[in-house]
């Protein structure tokens, strides 16, 4: 009997296997407790990375060019110094908030890290595994090119090149150059990187752009080849990424999700407000509150033409002191703040409409006030979670609360997820309405009656794409062939995100089956872009997306305002 050969995997498969071996190594790992980045395990997750070639990570697959605009994105989501460090320890809330140890807080990341020493730094994870899977990816990446910076240090013979030892004498210095001296040092530098003095001197803008919370891209590059060259070099400096046994031991217990979700309770139940429909709104701490009260908090203070005028204004970083003026006008009115203290880093506000104003919304919020003065909504805004933590606070916040030996369901009337997500079919800036989410590398997908129609956004000036929304494992995983398959087959999707499938299970779980919160609760979910993964330079790893994220954020605010102040 002849045998017709298998044909070979399309890219695309290939992709999504290697999407699927990071993940069951990564999690391998994770359940040994350590293991080195240049040791067998750690090769084999760099084997998968360079497969999967990720759009956000360049030229990761080049042997001798540094991928600059992947480590800029990188390092935004890293604590400053870990460039330096050989050992790097992923950990559980264990006490180190009150140790000497000062807190460092990447640019692009709410999460607590630590430097104990010269060699270690100390990551604190609160959010579960997908913040873990984001961290060994990011880790894995900066290692690999801290790798191309040592072979490009040194010379064919072994002997270090002239441009490495003028970069190790700026360090040996101090680290700082005079205006005079830093095109010099840059054209250096551009060697040990492999790319261009343009290109440098472009990283080292964006570098500057977050000078705070990294330090520079002299340091980053002499940092990582230093540790790179020492382990190469010299025994017992292998690199090591380990986990805490107290982190083993709590991931997936939703211990930080149901502290902070029974505090939140706890706080409606004390000021009387259980009894009001609950309104949750997943979104950026800001846009709702400056919706329903900066018309009226800077009444005196500013002109402006729309709501989208006055928030661009807010926008600017000069203008802090009218921001705090918003805020303390929102406290006086209805607004209350509950900081963080289980860990998660969602920031919640609690807005009792009862004290909002009515006759001061912006005009341009449609609104229905006898509705509002009768019903009296409760807004419960939650800052953006991350990944499967979406899961976690969700799940934990539509659970019924335990009060007085009373088991009493939340009075939940709408759940609204306004978010940012990579785009397919569109450019930066254009919104997607998703009519399902689909759980990338698992079969479970999951579809959804959206309160949202995009006739609701029409005529705004910006692209409209309504479709099914892929939940994907790791945005920094992504490439063009998985993506294309996404978006060119049957599934016709329209963007990429990290926690749409996990708010949509948790709301799915608590409604249809578990009976916590009404079946009929209203569901909307309304993305804007952030990036499209598809356009060469578009990547999130491109650079920031500015001022023109403020419309549609804005937008989809208005319309789910609307949406909770008139009566259906």
């Amino acid at each position: 009997m002849n045998l017709v050969p298998s044909p070979p995997l399309t890219r695309a498969q290939e992709s999504r296997v290697a999407i699927e071996r990071l993940y069951i190594t990564m999690r391998h790992l994770f359940n040994r407790g350590f293991y080195k980045p240049s040791g067998v395990s750690g090769e084999e997750i760099r084997r998968a990375l360079l497969t999967l070639q990720p759009e956000i990570y360049g030229l990761v697959g080049d042997p001798q060019r540094v991928e600059l605009d992947g480590l800029v994105y990188v390092m935004d989501r890293l604590p400053k110094g870990i460039e330096a460090c050989r050992v790097i320890s992923l950990a559980s809330r264990e006490g180190f908030e009150n140790s000497h140890f000062p807190v460092l807080i990447p640019a692009k990341r709410r999460r607590n890290c630590y430097r104990i020493d010269n060699e270690q730094m100390v990551i604190e994870v609160t959010n579960g595994r997908s913040e873990i899977y984001d961290i060994l990816t990011h880790l894995t990446f900066m290692f690999m090119e801290a790798d191309k910076i040592r072979r490009n240090a040194f010379q064919e013979r072994g002997s270090r090149t002239r441009e490495w030892e003028k970069l190790e004498a700026i360090i040996q210095s101090g680290g700082n150059v005079t205006d005079d001296e830093r095109e010099l040092a840059l054209m250096y530098l551009s060697s040990i990187l492999g790319r261009t003095f343009e290109e440098t001197q472009q990283a080292y803008h964006r570098f500057e752009e977050t000078a705070g919370t990294n330090s520079g891209l002299f340091q980053i590059v002499y940092g990582l080849g230093s540790v790179s060259i020492r382990e190469f070099r010299e025994s017992k400096t292998d690199r090591e990424i380990n986990f805490t046994p107290m982190l083993r031991e709590r991931i997936g217990q939703h211990l930080y999700g149901e502290r902070w979700a029974t505090r939140i309770k706890q706080y409606i139940w004390e000021h009387n407000l259980q009894d009001r429909p609950i309104h949750i709104i997943s979104a950026n701490p800001h846009s709702v509150m400056n919706c329903l009260y900066a018309p009226a908090a800077l009444a005196d203070a500013t002109t402006w033409d729309s709501l989208y005028d006055l928030a661009l204004k807010l926008s600017q970083p000069a203008q802090q002191p009218l921001r705090q003026q918003v805020a303390e006008y929102a406290v006086e009115h209805g607004m209350h703040v509950l900081e963080d203290l289980a860990g998660t880093s969602l920031l919640v506000q609690l807005i009792d409409t009862a004290k909002l104003d009515t006759r001061k919304l912006s005009a341009e919020i449609t609104h229905d006030a006898k509705h509002i003065r009768a019903t009296q909504p409760l807004l419960l805004i939650m800052d953006y979670a991350f990944g499967e933590q979406a899961f976690e606070t969700m799940d934990e916040l539509l659970k019924p609360f335990e009060f007085h030996d009373e088991t009493v369901p939340m009075n939940v009337a709408s759940i609204s997820v306004i978010g940012k997500a990579g785009i397919l079919t569109g450019d930066k800036g254009d919104l997607m309405i998703p009519t399902s989410h689909i759980f990338e590398g698992t079969a479970d997908n999951y579809p959804l009656d959206n309160d949202f129609r995009k006739e609701d956004f029409d005529g705004n000036g910006l692209g409209v794409f309504e479709g099914a929304m892929i939940t994907v494992l790791g945005t920094s995983l992504q490439n063009k062939d998985v993506l294309s398959y996404f978006r060119n087959s049957s599934w016709k999707a329209i963007g990429l995100e990290m926690e749409g499938a996990h708010y949509q299970k948790a709301i799915q779980a608590q409604a249809k089956i578990r009976g916590s919160v009404s079946a009929n609760v209203k569901v909307r979910y309304a993305y804007y872009a952030s990036d499209n993964p598809l356009l060469t330079g578009a990547t999130l790893a491109s650079g920031s997306l500015g001022t023109l994220g403020v419309k549609p954020t804005y937008l989809i605010t208005i319309k789910c305002l609307e949406k909770i102040f008139q009566a259906s």
